[in-house]
């Protein structure tokens, strides 16, 4: 911390801008009311219904970017907290609060052991050529 000339003290830089805490874009919470699971690689989809996310005064300006991002093309958990620059903690919250908004619907990727094996897919086409 630092002093100006006239005795006040400054907590951040001046080039740095404002500084928000991550608790304070979630409202202190770590999870979504949903308890939405939302691994990195699930793709975030804006609703088509969704026309003017800013006219929502109960959208803080972080959950009108997200939907703004993912109006044109599906995003990715990991690709918002890159784009928005916010921690993924805090976006797996706003994103869950926009899924109980419905305002966004995530679309989760097939877990590895529900794939099929590929030995197994190789036994069905070799028994219908067999057929």
């Amino acid at each position: 911390m630092s002093a100006d000339g006239q005795g006040r003290s400054h907590w951040f830089d001046d080039e740095a801008g404002p500084v928000v805490r991550p608790y304070a874009m979630t409202r202190g919470r770590t999870t979504s009311a949903g308890q939405h699971r939302l691994d990195l690689i699930a793709v975030v989809v804006a609703e088509p219904h969704v026309d003017d996310p800013e006219a929502d005064p109960s959208l803080s300006p972080e959950h009108v970017d997200i939907v703004d991002l993912c109006r044109d093309t599906p995003q990715s958990v990991a690709e918002l907290a890159a784009d928005l620059n916010l921690p993924i903690g805090v976006v797996r919250v706003l994103v869950g609060d926009l899924v109980d908004a419905e305002l966004v619907h995530v679309n989760r990727p097939v877990p590895p052991a529900e794939l099929p094996d590929e030995s197994i897919l190789r036994d069905v086409i070799n028994g219908l050529r067999a057929l």
